[in-house]
């Protein structure tokens, strides 16, 4: 009884924590929607498409359980939007092993400074500017650990917004809180 009430206690104390927000580091300049972001676009980057960055932690858990949702996106909006995959704090991981992680050939970046430019202080992370280099959305993509309440599937509704030339679109909170493992360490 004892090990089955300490073996439901740690789950449900994991469940708890990762459903706070992760903590505003200390220094954060917040990027607002609207605001140029200055990024050198990958070289086969189409400049007539918006641009999608998903910043991905490997060792983060919530990371790992966003996979099947961003491959989702990414093969429902492939023709219209630029994606790139962001890696936080990687010292253990190519490119080409990111890709086949994601089983997506697109491209992937190590450069954390990207996470400064848009406001990104968590992963995962989605990030979409437009074809101006404007921030039109950076937050969560789903109010779910899990990614399947299709009702808060916010990065499906920026991309659609985006794509509709719909810039006055709101969020609720839980679209623009940040949640999952903190930068740089993936700590939680």
């Amino acid at each position: 009884m004892f090990l089955f009430s300490g073996t439901g206690a740690l789950f449900w104390y994991n469940e708890w924590r990762y459903h706070l927000p992760t903590p505003v580091p200390d220094g954060y300049k917040p990027v607002g929607q609207g605001t140029p972001v200055a990024l050198n676009w990958p070289g086969e980057m189409n400049p007539a498409k918006p641009l999608f960055l998903h910043f991905f932690n490997p060792d983060c858990p919530c990371s790992r359980f966003n996979i099947p949702n961003f491959q989702s996106i990414v093969r429902r909006y492939g023709s219209q939007v630029n994606f790139v995959i962001v890696v936080m704090n990687n010292d253990r991981y190519t490119a080409k092993e990111v890709q086949q992680k994601f089983k997506l050939d697109v491209p992937v970046l190590f450069d954390q400074s990207i996470a400064e430019a848009c406001g990104v202080y968590s992963t995962p992370q989605a990030v979409l500017i437009d074809t101006q280099h404007k921030l039109y959305y950076r937050g969560n993509y789903n109010r779910s650990r899990y990614c399947t309440d299709e009702r808060t599937n916010y990065a499906n509704m920026a991309i659609t917004g985006l794509l509709a030339a719909h810039y006055k679109l709101r969020f609720d909170p839980l679209a623009l809180r940040s949640y999952g493992c903190s930068l740089p360490n993936c700590q939680k």
